[in-house]
């Protein structure tokens, strides 16, 4: 199908996949209160399964159903970010994270954010996500749930997934900013 194809009705609100996305980001409540306790490590684990599981499925769902709604393509990245930044926090400030990376990830989210808002406000673009910053997310949450659940196997795996999630998230930040100035500069001209 063609991108003009799959979006009907942009300014719909109610769908299955915004529902989902929705689902996702207040999954970081019990997520949170389970990190809490270590007997319902399992339960953490569904949990973030579910959460990784319906950040694929909210996109799938919502082509399947000609329904990429202005709302979802913001909720998505919001509820990913909301879910990832809440774990990394709790894991900071129990000092069981690098405190480096969650400052450089909520600060990088900030900085694409405001630009975001501020080409919004002007009507330059509406920022579309890339695969540099799928791949960033996906290693960065192979990094926390390595920093939750830990591979004694292979102990070195956990910050090599920060490390790597670091670079493509630079990479990602650099291609957002790149769109971000061309849209600028040709709405200047």
């Amino acid at each position: 199908m063609k991108e003009n194809q799959l979006i009907k009705r942009q300014n719909k609100v109610i769908t299955l996949a915004n529902l989902i996305s929705l689902l996702r980001a207040l999954s970081a409540i019990p997520i949170i209160y389970t990190l809490a306790y270590p007997e319902y490590s399992g339960i953490t684990a569904l949990l973030i399964l579910f959460a990784i599981l319906s950040d694929a499925l909210d996109g799938y769902f919502a082509r399947q159903a000609g329904e990429i709604t202005y709302l979802g393509k913001w909720l998505d990245p919001i509820a990913d970010f909301i879910v990832i930044i809440s774990i990394m926090m709790y894991l900071v400030m129990n000092n069981l994270f690098p405190y480096w990376f969650f400052y450089f990830y909520l600060l990088r989210h900030i900085i694409i954010a405001a630009l975001s808002i501020y080409c919004m406000n002007y009507g330059y673009l509406i920022l579309k996500s890339n695969w540099w910053g799928k791949w960033a997310t996906g290693i960065s949450t192979l990094g926390i749930f390595l920093h939750i659940f830990e591979l004694d196997s292979l102990p070195w795996l956990k910050m090599f997934s920060i490390y790597v999630a670091t670079s493509l998230l630079l990479i990602s930040m650099v291609q957002y900013l790149k769109q971000f100035i061309i849209s600028i500069r040709s709405n200047h001209d």
